[in-house]
């Protein structure tokens, strides 16, 4: 591929989306070294794209990009990459750059960056900031893993309560170069640093210079006290529709803030969680090791593998029903899987609404009733359809209504169990994604085989 041709793959556009033609140009820029022709390719790219990048190829490839084009990777690609990959990438770039690179971040930023990194790695950036910085971060170290100090970002914004707009605005073109790259609110403290308000900026850009700040003050203004897990500030940011909000210390006092971008990435993680949990994958990632995830899947395929021979014994213990009607062995599997699905609807209902703070003591029994109803008018339909097939298709009556019938019995019951074990395990403080699947899918083959069998035990024999 000649020059013009790469240069063609580089789209107008630098909000685009990295394209498989643009890899491939980097990769043959990769390997030819030219690291002018590689700046070329990566410098309209987003921070984000150039994570995803190092994301998609192997390590030797990774690697070679990282060295041959170092001068062109700042500190908010780190902050955009998989954590599962930080270390791998901070091990491949010269010290010089990654100093460089980590100047440049937040205060919160880096501390998500170090929480994932050994001592050594830790101690190369930590050496990196500035002296008030680097106290500034170590401080928030300090503080509870997945804690809003944890999350806060120490660059703050605030103005004393006495101050009018022109005050406020003065100051802040006056120490333009202290300022955050991004912030929302002028939050506004009292003489012992404890906020009182905060003022958007519109209302500050739009009110006359002698208003004092006081008298704008946003109603959606709470303080989030240091300590306080992440994802319930998460939730008070989707909840009371947030932007920013001061966190404070014991004592009240202003020690950071945390901003809607932050919170909402411990929301998408949260839900990223529940999904990988609720399919006993636990936190995988597509750049994990084959041996690294064989033993975060393992655990979860041998507990189903119990649960499975449970069932398998219930199953057991109809062996001469099942060799004198042969016909129950074919017709065993629809019940189990339809039990198992009406139990994972409720369940996915029931793990979502817990974790959203929908669904709660004061509620909980409502759900229950409604879910068993919908398990039971459903039973009831595909009871009537079971009950034809087994009529039309082995020309039993009897054995139409023994399905029919175990139908409606598991179906019930499976809507039960999806809205009942979540629960019961959030009550024991055991996360409800992680090991209601497993449950539910047992209760659901166990009652599912018993009521069948045993039905037909009874009817046809």
């Amino acid at each position: 591929m000649n020059e013009t041709a790469i240069e063609q793959t580089i789209p107008e556009d630098e909000g685009y989306a990295l394209d498989s033609r643009t890899v491939a140009a980097i990769r043959l820029a990769v390997a030819a070294g030219d690291r002018t022709r590689l700046g070329a390719l990566l410098e309209p790219l987003h921070p984000a794209d150039i994570a995803d990048l190092l994301e998609q190829i192997d390590s030797g490839h990774r690697r070679e990009i990282l060295l041959l084009g170092a001068g062109f990777f700042d500190g908010a690609i780190l902050s955009e990459l998989d954590e599962s990959l930080r270390e791998e990438v901070i091990s491949f770039m010269p010290s010089d750059v990654l100093a460089e690179a980590v100047r440049d971040l937040d205060s919160d930023d880096v501390v998500d960056l170090l929480e994932d990194l050994g001592a050594p790695q830790q101690e190369v950036i930590l050496g990196a900031l500035e002296t008030a910085d680097r106290v500034a971060v170590e401080q928030a170290l300090t503080y509870p893993e997945f804690s809003a100090g944890r999350l806060m970002q120490r660059e703050v914004v605030r103005a004393p309560e006495h101050w009018t707009v022109g005050e406020a605005i003065d100051h802040l073109r006056a120490n333009e170069e202290a300022l955050p790259d991004q912030f929302y609110h002028v939050i506004v403290v009292d003489p012992g640093m404890r906020p009182v308000g905060y003022v958007t900026l519109g209302k500050l850009l739009s009110s006359r210079r002698s208003v004092r700040l006081s008298e704008l003050f946003e109603d959606s203004f709470r303080t989030i006290p240091v300590t306080q897990p992440e994802s319930e500030v998460a939730y008070a940011f989707n909840q009371y529709h947030l932007i920013s909000a001061p966190v404070v210390d014991d004592a009240g006092r202003l020690v950071g803030v945390v901003t809607i971008d932050d919170a909402m990435n411990v929301l998408d993680e949260e839900h990223e969680e529940d999904i990988l949990r609720l399919a006993g994958v636990g936190e995988s990632s597509l750049s994990d090791r084959v041996v690294e995830t064989t033993r975060q899947r393992f655990p979860w395929l041998f507990v189903n593998l119990m649960t499975a021979i449970v069932a398998s014994l219930v199953i057991a213990q109809f062996e001469g029903a099942i060799a004198q009607v042969v016909a129950l062995a074919v017709l065993m599997p629809i019940i189990a899987s339809m039990g198992g699905n009406a139990g994972t609807q409720s369940l996915t209902v029931a793990v979502r609404a817990l974790a959203t703070k929908d669904l709660t003591g004061s509620n909980v029994w409502r759900v229950v009733r409604r879910e068993v109803a919908v398990g039971l008018i459903n039973g009831a339909i595909f009871a009537l359809v079971m009950g034809c097939v087994g009529l039309v298709w082995f020309g039993s009556a009897a054995l139409g209504g023994v399905i029919a019938a175990a139908m409606v019995i598991n179906l019930g019951v499976a809507a039960l169990a999806g809205i009942l074990i979540p629960v019961t395990l959030d009550r024991l403080g055991v996360d409800p994604a992680l090991a209601s699947g497993t449950f539910v899918t047992t209760v659901t083959d166990v009652v599912g085989f018993f009521a069948f069998l045993g039905l037909a035990s009874v009817v046809l024999l």
